[in-house]
């Protein structure tokens, strides 16, 4: 439908806060709006407010299941669902402001050469209190999405708002549970669409005690593995659309996929720090760089596992220090 904004929400057992993420919705000022639900295989009440919210809001909601496969595969199932010429991502645990659909539909429609508005994001800390500095840069002005997202992605998940036909032809969300926000994104960075700007606050990430699949630890072998995944995708993303070795921007991604090689290797993952290591020399530019060439002969010696966890050892006295 023209002008309607298809709100996806995946989740997966967050009774309370899923009331809160569609209530956002509902109270947006602009209308048509519709909201796909993606119910992740929730094990929980999950299931009973889903469809009590379905049964309030018959003409706004609709709620589909699937298997538990991770939020990629959930907002891909819900973008798939979508009607709307806009396209609102939103986690289960975050919050739109009022006026966020009026704002950046409005900076679209005045626009017509951007396909992606983003607006300042605010954030909650865990216990309550609003801290609007979210620490990323949506209270920028950036001109394009590359090359700023090999650097880190500097916006949340809720922050933009699409045009469908900009994500239709973006194609499926990747099939990962770690970093495939900044990896799909990065493929809609790749089409080089335009990209405008609202200076005002328009949504709030919360932050809390139960689980972000945002946050991953070292010892998640499964999340490292996805990210890993993530980064080589994000690579080709960025060299399709012409971005290389010159920009500072891939400097800055070298360095962080040569981290996360170390940390693949820190758990035995060998053939992850492998490729990583291979895809940061490629980033960088410049494969015989000191720093790699003795990074590769200590493998030698003392092995991918025991080298990556002699450099985590020395990160982690670096960030105390």
């Amino acid at each position: 439908m023209n002008g309607m904004v298809s709100t996806i929400i995946p989740v997966f057992n967050r009774p309370i806060q899923i009331i809160e993420a569609v209530k956002s919705v509902i109270d947006q000022h602009y209308r048509p709006v519709e909201i796909i639900i993606i119910d992740d295989g929730s094990t929980d009440e999950t299931i009973d407010v889903l469809q009590d919210l379905k049964t309030k809001y018959p003409k706004l909601v609709r709620v589909h299941r699937t298997a538990n496969g991770g939020p990629g595969s959930a907002r891909e199932a819900g973008r798939r669902l979508a009607q709307g010429e806009y396209v609102q991502y939103l986690d289960s645990d975050d919050v739109l402001y009022p006026k966020k659909f009026t704002l950046q539909v409005e900076a679209l429609v005045k626009n017509p050469h951007c396909q992606v508005v983003y607006g300042k994001t605010a954030y909650r800390t865990m216990d309550g209190v609003p801290y609007q500095a979210h620490g990323k840069r949506t209270e920028e002005r950036i001109d394009s999405m590359f090359p700023s997202f090999l650097s880190n992605r500097w916006w949340s998940t809720l922050t933009p708002l699409y045009l469908k036909s900009l994500c239709d032809k973006a194609g499926p969300w990747a099939d990962l549970k770690q970093e495939e926000d900044w990896e799909y994104d990065s493929r809609i960075a790749s089409l080089q669409p335009g990209l405008c700007f609202v200076d005002e606050f328009v949504c709030e990430v919360r932050d809390h005690f139960d689980e972000r699949l945002s946050k991953y630890q070292i010892a998640h072998k499964d999340k490292l593995a996805d990210a890993a995944k993530a980064r080589q995708l994000i690579y080709q993303n960025a060299t399709f659309a012409g971005f290389d070795h010159s920009y500072p921007e891939m400097q800055i991604f070298a360095r962080s996929v040569f981290h996360l090689s170390r940390q693949c290797g820190a758990l035995g993952m060998k053939h992850d720090a492998q490729t990583l290591f291979e895809l940061s020399r490629k980033a960088c530019g410049r494969p015989y760089k000191l720093e790699y060439v003795l990074y590769r002969l200590l493998t030698l010696t003392l092995g991918w596992q025991q080298l990556g966890r002699l450099s985590a050892w020395r990160d982690q006295i670096r960030s105390e220090a």
